[in-house]
């Protein structure tokens, strides 16, 4: 199993992320990595994320802002 994340802004435009990403063997592995680096992703034009196992959608898009309160 492979599990990878898709970036993009706010309209659903793909861009690179400015942290390579690398394929994650499990789910928590994938999810730690995007909270450890979701301010870099931020910073360098990403509004959201998806989440993938195999290619296969298994949530997103998923916000990278923080909320406002």
């Amino acid at each position: 199993m492979a599990w990878t994340w898709r970036f993009e802004k706010s309209d659903g435009t793909e861009v690179e992320p400015a942290v390579a990403p690398e394929e994650f063997t499990t789910q928590g592995d994938a999810e730690s990595w995007i909270g450890e680096v979701w301010k870099d992703l931020v910073e360098g034009g990403a509004d959201q994320v998806f989440l993938f196992e195999d290619g296969a959608k298994i949530y997103g898009p998923m916000s990278l802002h923080a909320e406002q309160v």
